[in-house]
């Protein structure tokens, strides 16, 4: 019986899982990434939880037919390069070379959102459809689109990038450069970021007694979460504000690809119906009633897993078997 290793590199954590070669998850072990001491030592230990992950299972490295891997940023996956990933503070470093020469696998990187969405549409909630297009709400908004179980990349390998539209009623810098981009509201920090405004500007909320003395900095969007349902009038209008934004950003999306299933997934995703009634409300009012008529809204299957998974699934594909 053959494997293969999936991985995802995060800001925060690296994640190594094992799979059979149907994406069946058999282990895996987490450590943190530990960005700052640089991409040598994160190749090193990238070498050491493998060959953690393999004793831990009991296989031997030849039963593993290759490594896939998800990170953060632009990504050439072709030439297996990290063009730019700001969470981990890397530019142009060969990442599957780096990790091959160490582990002595075949490797494949691709960007971790895409390899989520490919995760979820090969062994997750999007099994079945054909075109899927994947987002998710955390730090940011990232979105990847898969046609006949291929995933698109556009020019430069730079589609998907829904976080990175511009709305009109959005007033906030984004890290690209632009102000007004939708990942600066529609992500957990741009919740968080809403609620903190409407609180100093003077909006009054059940959150300003929950603080106890702490900074408004410290609020989070689990705690609008809480405070909505709590029925705080603030966190309602945040949420369906957020809501309706994704829901515009969303309309485009739909619009240009025509999926059959949008799948959801990310820490953001826990907000549930608190914010998908309104992206659901307004993208229907949004696009012609053909695209509405035939998708399907769903969250992700692997909350924590897509990615992993995906990543390995990947690379068997990019194996040609």
């Amino acid at each position: 019986m053959s494997y293969l290793i999936g991985m995802d590199i995060g800001g925060t954590n690296i994640v190594c899982g094992l799979t059979d070669e149907n994406g069946k998850l058999l282990d895996k072990i987490k450590e943190p990434t530990e960005t700052a001491k640089g991409s040598g030592y994160v190749f090193d230990k990238i070498e050491r939880m493998v060959g953690e992950l393999l004793l831990k299972s009991g296989i031997d490295k030849f039963h593993v037919r290759a490594i896939g891997v998800g990170t953060p940023g632009f990504i050439d996956p072709v030439k297996g390069v990290t063009v730019f990933a700001g969470n981990l503070q890397w530019r142009q470093v060969h990442t599957a070379d780096e990790i091959s020469r160490r582990t002595g696998l075949p490797v494949f990187i691709d960007n971790d959102v895409r390899m989520y969405v490919y995760g979820e549409a090969i062994c997750g909630a999007a099994q079945g459809f054909s075109h899927v297009l994947g987002i998710t709400i955390g730090t940011g908004l990232a979105a990847a689109m898969i046609n006949d179980g291929k995933l698109y990349y556009g020019g430069g390998y730079m589609a998907g990038e829904l976080g990175h539209i511009l709305l009109p009623d959005i007033p906030y810098p984004c890290g690209c450069g632009m102000t007004g981009c939708l990942e600066t509201a529609v992500s957990g920090t741009g919740i968080a970021r809403q609620a903190r405004d409407r609180i100093a500007a003077g909006q009054p909320s059940v959150l300003q007694q929950w603080l106890e003395g702490r900074p408004l900095e410290t609020i989070t969007a689990a705690d609008v979460s809480k405070a909505y349902d709590a029925g705080d009038a603030m966190a309602i209008e945040v949420l369906n504000h957020t809501g309706m934004l994704l829901g515009k950003g969303l309309a485009t999306a739909v619009t240009l690809y025509s999926p059959d299933i949008i799948i959801i997934g990310g820490g953001g995703a826990l907000a549930g119906e608190r914010l998908f009634a309104p992206m659901r409300h307004y993208l229907q009012q949004s696009v012609y009633s053909g695209y509405w008529e035939r998708l399907t809204i769903r969250t992700a299957q692997w909350i924590d897993d897509a990615g992993i998974v995906g990543s390995a699934m990947a690379a068997k594909q990019r194996l040609g078997a």
